[in-house]
């Protein structure tokens, strides 16, 4: 499998958007963590399948996590599609269209009504009846 690495043109448009001074054990190249967070994006792998070649995926995956809850992630892909790196896309994922558990007709679906001659013999009885051959139960 191919590896997807920025360009120098993408890393130039994100680069100026990246936190600095951030507090942490110490400091990892961004370029290849970002690189390895748009590889799991775009493969669509775990986290933990990410190639080493983008360092270690829990590095890679406490990144994109970190960085998703402080919304980080609007300002450099804005950034990319400005610059022309990428293209601006949208993409529907077969997961967003789900049939709701009635649009397979089980519970709201329209009753057959009976004919005359079958309602007025009542309504089947769903019991056994006793009848006198029948082996009495203990």
């Amino acid at each position: 499998m191919a590896l997807f690495w920025l360009s120098d043109r993408a890393w130039a448009a994100i680069e100026p958007h990246l936190p600095k001074n951030q507090p942490g054990a110490r400091p990892v190249d961004d370029r290849r963590v970002i690189s390895g967070i748009l590889h799991v994006l775009k493969v669509g792998c775990r986290w933990c399948d990410c190639p080493a070649d983008y360092g270690p995926s829990t590095t890679v995956y406490n990144r994109f996590n970190r960085w998703s809850r402080r919304g980080f992630w609007l300002k450099p892909l804005d950034a990319l599609v400005d610059a022309g790196a990428v293209a601006r896309s949208t993409a529907i994922d077969g997961t967003y269209v789900k049939a709701q558990r009635a649009a397979f007709g089980e519970k709201g679906r329209a009753r057959r009504r009976r004919s005359a001659a079958r309602a007025g013999a009542g309504r089947p009885s769903s019991r056994r009846v006793a009848t006198s051959s029948a082996a009495p139960m203990r």
